[in-house]
């Protein structure tokens, strides 16, 4: 089955499933995309304000170091949203903390927690398409430990099958991901940037010690997807290198690019020091966006050489997984062929899963075929394991850890099909489902849609 350029380019180059795509388009609206975030404990951050009174994680009206709050979001970036709350509240972002990145082209909801800020204060926060909604005080800062997986609710529109042709499609993948375990646990589009897929290319430059590269990638390399002004601005930099003149021409929505430009318009070749100006959460994506790539073309090759999701090989990691269904990815140990029998016993009922590394100067390969084909892939790449040590910026270095094959879908439901007042002669479908944090939506609807193009459907 064809697989998109684009999928290629991003590690994705097979499908897991074989039964044909219902073809349409999401996030034609803003509400075609709901998230809402789920916590440890069950709390689960609702868009809609609902009168509950439990209280996340134990939080209370007790005044502590940090105000645990719901955070609503229409069509923001994480970052961006952060920073703006920071200054509404005259504060800096890092005493901001989320458990997860939500999608920006999307109606999110999700836990912050905002360090020594009363209620009063956050209730003040006024910002478009931003709400700020506080819910307790909470003894620690929210980080990813916290989070257990997102709830969605995705409408695809213009899809030109009859009703019955949909669900029988949907129906036969739906059980081919069944039986593979759930979906492949491929990073995402999102991960990379649809519209301008460099975030990976970026990591793998910051890995080899190029920063200018890294840096002319990011700022210049105009991608022919974004606003025309942005290619025009991205080319003129590309030309003539001019970091002064860049800073005056750059659209104020380039935020990020600005923040570097500002750094090199006076140190024109401290390319280091501009990455530093950066929030660290995006100066981390680069290399980690760089893992994930690897790691899909890992998954790639386990799916395209016959090698299953749900049952493990000679060579291959395992991860314990937890009651919630979290894995526990560090708990990680290669299968030899005296416990593959057990350890497949385990897989089949939920305790185990297979496993891939995400690469780091820590985590070692696989053994086995698997470890042949990682080590392959390594030396295609011409990278090291030691090189994601990153000497100019240690904080962002990787270290590498495990990452599961596979994510379960949990509650999955073909919630309607309808008309679509968008395109009043296709159907739109909507449905609702659950993933464990790391796994991605788009992933589930890849294997829905295959899209042929997957910018233009809204990838």
């Amino acid at each position: 089955m064809r697989v998109p350029a684009l999928d290629v380019t991003l590690g994705m180059s097979t499908y897991a499933t074989r039964t044909a795509g219902l073809g349409g388009v999401i996030r034609r609206t803003i509400d075609d995309f709901l998230v809402e975030e789920a916590l440890v404990d069950g709390s689960v951050a609702r868009i809609e304000k609902v009168i509950d009174d439990s209280q996340p994680l134990g939080a209370s009206a007790k005044l502590q170091p940090y105000l645990l709050c719901v955070l609503v979001k229409h069509r923001w970036d994480t970052f961006v949203a952060i920073k703006n709350i920071a200054a509404q509240l005259g504060i800096d972002q890092t005493r901001i903390h989320i458990a997860g990145i939500k999608d920006a082209k999307a109606v999110t909801s999700q836990h912050i927690t905002i360090e020594n800020v009363t209620m009063e204060e956050a209730e003040k926060i006024s910002i478009k398409d931003i709400e700020v909604r506080p819910v307790g005080y909470f003894r620690h800062e929210l980080s990813q430990f916290y989070l257990l997986g997102n709830h969605f609710t995705i409408t695809i529109r213009a899809v030109n099958h009859p009703e019955s042709t949909i669900r029988e499609r949907l129906a036969e993948t739906m059980l081919d991901l069944e039986a593979a375990g759930g979906i492949p646990n491929f990073f995402g589009h999102q991960r990379f940037g649809t519209t301008r897929a460099i975030t990976h290319l970026l990591g793998k430059a910051i890995v080899n010690g190029d920063f200018k590269g890294a840096a002319m990638l990011f700022l210049a390399n105009p991608s022919p997807h974004e606003h025309s002004d942005s290619r025009r601005v991205r080319q003129e930099l590309e030309s003539n290198q001019d970091f002064a003149e860049a800073l005056k021409r750059f659209p104020m929505q380039l935020r990020f690019e600005r923040m570097m430009l500002r750094h090199l318009a006076d140190k024109p070749d401290d390319f280091v020091g501009a990455f530093r100006e950066l929030p660290f959460k995006l100066q981390m994506l680069f290399v980690q966006a760089y893992q994930s790539y690897l790691f899909n073309r890992f998954l790639s090759e386990r799916l395209a050489n016959g090698f299953s999701l749900n049952s493990a090989e000679v060579g291959d990691f395992v991860v314990s997984v937890e009651r919630s269904g979290l894995p526990m990815n560090k708990t990680g140990k290669v299968v030899e062929a005296s416990s593959l029998a057990e350890i497949n016993e385990s897989i089949k009922t939920g305790r185990m899963r297979v496993a891939l590394p995400l690469v780091g100067f820590g985590q070692r390969f696989s053994e086995g075929e698997m470890g042949q084909i990682e080590n392959r892939i390594l030396e295609e790449e011409h990278v090291e394991r030691e090189s994601f040590r990153v000497q100019d910026m240690p904080r962002i270095s990787g270290k590498g850890e495990l990452r599961s094959v596979v994510s379960p879908i949990r509650d999955f439901k073909l919630e309607c099909i309808s008309h679509d007042e968008e395109s009043v002669a296709d159907r739109k479908v909507r449905m609702s489902f659950r993933l464990l944090r790391g796994s991605y939506a788009t992933m589930l609807l890849r294997e829905t849609i295959k899209p042929s193009d997957p910018i233009s459907a809204g990838f």
